[in-house]
């Protein structure tokens, strides 16, 4: 099921993104760069039995753009990309993924005999990409490392993209950049930052308060981790209810906000399902709040 970032910003009917460059430059080596790359580089059609949105496959559809780079400014060694995304990428059927041989092999050569189990089976991953000459489409994904980006150009709009490599300035000619660089929580009242994320002891703050996924973790892991992340939280903040809770609690009223219930949620994932089921979809994603919220009624 492919589902990502790019694509939610692309189906927000209150942004305009310039796609008509044939270019694109994704800043990043986790995931959400690889992701943000993948669905700009995918031929459209194969979006459309997914369950991305239809404004997004879409905008997609009209995109000019056919040579995508995701830039990482250190290693492959240090990538944070996970091996199954990555054995996922020669599963597109139009659109060549490329990486340098040389760039991972040396990268091997760096990291020693014993490397992580991580860093290993990324590793094993990019060089059966590296390894594979076929490259009969006319849409490019390649991945660039040690690549520091020191400028982005252009008047008005994005025009090019400067870096720093071992082997000097380089610049990349593009018509749209993406920032996907990692996360950092927002500074707030009570919550203490470290090391990327809201410091917790297995999502339990403090008083009241409790994080999930990246605010608990850091950035990392993908949607099924999050899932189970947020299962677990709920659990740990069941098990701490008081055992006499204040009578007659109106949460809605509370927080002055409308409730998703279970049976709310479960009304709005069997619409969106049925919705999608006639277009060969697994669902069809409203894409506002106030569409959601409605299939819950």
């Amino acid at each position: 099921m492919i589902d990502s970032s790019i694509a939610k910003i692309l189906s927000l009917n209150s942004l305009n993104i310039d796609l008509t460059s044939d270019t694109a430059v994704v800043i990043g080596a986790g995931n959400v760069a690889m992701d943000c790359a993948r669905m700009l580089a995918v031929e459209p059609s194969e979006l459309d039995v997914t369950d991305t949105a239809n404004h997004a496959i879409a905008a997609l559809k009209n995109s000019k753009i056919r040579k995508v780079y995701i830039c990482a400014r250190r290693g492959a060694e240090f990538a944070a990309f996970t091996s199954p995304e990555l054995r996922e990428l020669p599963e597109l059927e139009h659109t060549n993924v490329i990486i340098s041989k040389d760039e991972i092999t040396n990268a091997i050569e760096r990291v020693g005999a014993e490397p992580d189990k991580h860093v290993k089976s990324n590793l094993d991953a990019m060089l059966s990409i590296a390894n594979n000459e076929d490259r009969p489409h006319d849409r490019n994904m390649e991945f660039l490392f040690q690549h520091v980006p020191t400028a982005i150009n252009g008047t008005d709009k994005v025009e090019s993209i400067t870096f720093k490599t071992p082997d000097g300035e380089k610049t990349i000619h593009c018509g749209i950049v993406i920032s996907a660089i990692g996360y950092t929580p927002k500074e707030a009242e009570g919550l203490v930052i470290e090391s990327g994320k809201v410091k917790n002891t297995d999502g339990y703050v403090d008083g009241n308060m409790f994080v999930v996924g990246w605010a608990k973790r850091g950035p990392s892991g993908v949607i099924g981790t999050n899932k189970s992340d947020a299962a677990d939280v709920m659990k740990l903040l069941v098990e701490k209810l008081p055992a006499n809770p204040k009578p007659e609690f109106d949460l809605a009223a509370e927080l002055d906000a409308k409730i998703v219930t279970q049976p709310i949620w479960e009304r709005i994932n069997q619409a969106e399902v049925s919705a999608g089921e006639p277009l060969g979809k697994p669902r069809l994603k409203a894409v506002s709040r106030e569409e959601l919220l409605g299939l819950g009624n």
